[in-house]
């Protein structure tokens, strides 16, 4: 955040402007400071690496006990948190008009695949928000963003998508949804879409630019295959993070799941690959 924000929060004169100003950049500072944390363990675990040195020779480097070296090896944030950006992180989710009701609501699904989101970025340090894409899908993306939500529910992750030159999520001849590779002509499909039915779906995840900035957009062909899709990630960011680091990327998630909703497995249809 920039010098003159901080200032121009000591120079506030109403109290309540003052006070929601200061508090916002209290979330974006202790933010910065995580991810510095972060940046300080990669540096840290480089350094050892590429000048072939311990880390004791680190630590006298850049002065600091390698009692201190080892507490911040074990403590700060993963590289891998890098995936996610730097915070906050909102977690955009769809309303739906649904029958019988009078307001537009999230459904079941993505609402469960909203809270394993938090509860995943929760454990990478960041402060989180809910944000509703409104009916018809028109928002505006500001920051870091994790869209759980596909190109048929709003035009901007299908914008977004559209800009991806790996994979394509766009509906077949016969208007069922599918996932594509550009290129290879590899096409994958929900196993809920096969006759006969199985219980599986596919889900496109990707980090894709949009606007000023980048949106981490989760998409199942039907919703459970975004909660499987952040099964994936939750027990495979780093390997995802050690094939993309901080660049765009895209993959395709398969996961399988019991009757009532419960993901019992999940992997990389197409793995993560990076944008140019």
């Amino acid at each position: 955040m920039a010098t003159d924000e901080f200032a121009a929060v000591r120079a506030e004169h109403d109290p309540l402007v003052q006070a929601r100003l200061a508090t916002e950049l209290i979330g974006t500072y202790q933010q910065r400071s995580v991810e510095l944390a972060r940046l300080r363990r990669v540096a840290i675990e480089r350094a050892a690496s590429e000048r072939a040195i311990t880390m004791s020779a680190v630590a006298a480097e850049i002065g600091l006990t390698k009692g201190r070296i080892t507490q911040i090896r074990q403590s700060a944030p993963p590289a891998e948190r890098a995936l996610f950006g730097v915070g906050p992180v909102a977690v955009a989710l769809p309303l739906q008009e649904m029958p019988g009701q009078s307001l537009a609501v999230v459904s079941a699904e993505d609402d469960r695949a909203g809270e394993k989101m938090t509860d995943l970025l929760t454990s990478f340090g960041f402060q989180t928000s809910q944000y509703r894409i409104p009916i018809g899908g028109d928002w505006t993306p500001s920051g870091d963003v994790v869209a759980i939500c596909g190109p048929k529910s709003s035009r901007v992750t299908a914008e977004a998508i559209d800009a991806d030159p790996v994979l394509s999520f766009e509906p077949d001849s016969t208007d069922r949804w599918i996932i594509a590779e550009r290129a290879g002509g590899r096409i994958f499909e929900s196993g809920m879409d096969r006759t006969p039915s199985k219980q599986s779906d596919v889900a496109y995840v990707g980090r894709l630019p949009y606007g000023d900035g980048t949106l981490l957009v989760v998409a199942g062909v039907h919703a459970i295959g975004s909660l499987g899709a952040i099964h994936y990630l939750a027990g495979h960011a780093a390997e995802i993070y050690s094939a993309v680091g901080d660049a765009c990327w895209s993959a395709v998630v398969e996961s399988t799941h019991t009757a009532d909703g419960a993901i019992t497995s999940s992997g990389l249809a197409f793995p993560s690959q990076r944008h140019a």
